[in-house]
């Protein structure tokens, strides 16, 4: 193999590992962080807070995959949907997966140190979440709750980068992430719940069994819900309802996509869930736009 082959197959296998080709789970994290700095800024986010947040998301997500994949490298062999991954295959060294992580945390460090202090120690706590929530999977059967609040941290810290204050909306609105997202990753878990038992990873899936759908149901009513009393406190119009509407509608889409818990369905439905995000970004963005 020439030296440029090598190269190229290397660089492939890094990207796999930190999921370039697949962008959903960065723009699952983004959306929430984009609700946080719209309400904190009333509309009109700084840019350089914009940049920040944004890139963060990008080298934060990245990293958690890289260290998820290497906690999971002897589950992800005998998964079907994970078996190809670069670590399962052979394709990188474990060591190669946990030096990538380390470079994205010190390109996430970087960019936290452009922001006010309370930012910073609430990145902390972000950067643990992350690299820690592949353990939940040992450890509870409820990992999804783990996420929803890692995945949300982005949250508190653009209210703190914007404020230099965590407001109670900031919580409330963390909350609501949490339950959309305990509800979508237990779409991404129902397409993985047979492996999983043969392997002995716990989930949210395999908690819920024949109630799987009808707990996914109250989790998405709960998020929109607590999304309505965000919205109710920030003073967000009918816009903003309308955005939360078509969230709702989103939802009932997914319900209908599981109807028979096919496993490829049910990551359909897990990947639709970006509709929903972007449902509520609408709502929140059209608000400030068309009231400025």
């Amino acid at each position: 193999m020439s030296a440029w082959r090598w190269l190229a197959a290397r660089l492939t296998a890094y990207a796999q590992l930190t999921r370039l080709h697949r962008p959903i789970g960065s723009l699952l994290l983004l959306w929430p962080t984009w609700w946080a700095l719209w309400l904190a800024s009333h509309g009109l986010p700084d840019p350089k807070f914009l940049a920040v947040f944004t890139a963060g998301v990008l080298t934060m997500r990245s990293a958690g995959c890289a260290i998820n994949d290497y906690l999971d490298r002897d589950f992800d062999a005998h998964v079907e949907r994970t078996r190809s991954r670069p670590l399962p295959r052979g394709a990188i060294r474990p060591a190669e997966a946990l030096a990538i992580c380390v470079l994205l945390l010190m390109a996430s460090l970087a960019l936290v140190l452009t922001l006010n202090r309370r930012t910073q120690e609430l990145a902390v706590i972000g950067a643990l979440l992350a690299v820690t929530y592949p353990l939940g999977k040992r450890l509870t059967h409820l990992p999804q709750v783990y996420l929803g609040i890692a995945f949300g941290w982005g949250i508190p810290m653009a209210f703190a980068a914007v404020q230099d204050k965590v407001p109670p909306i900031a919580w409330l609105l963390l909350i609501a992430n949490v339950f959309w997202t305990v509800a979508y990753d237990t779409f991404y878990a129902m397409a993985d719940r047979a492996d999983d038992l043969k392997v002995g990873i716990k989930s949210s899936a395999i908690l819920f069994g024949e109630d799987d759908r009808l707990i996914i149901g109250v989790l998405q009513a709960s998020a929109l819900a607590t999304l309505a009393l965000v919205g109710w406190q920030a003073r967000l119009g009918p816009w903003f309802f309308g955005g939360l509407g078509l969230a709702a509608l989103t939802a009932v889409h997914h319900q209908y996509l599981t109807r028979r818990r096919e496993p490829a369905a049910c990551f359909r439905a897990f990947l639709a869930n970006n509709w929903f995000g972007a449902a509520v970004f609408a709502g929140i963005a059209s608000h400030y736009w068309m009231t400025a």
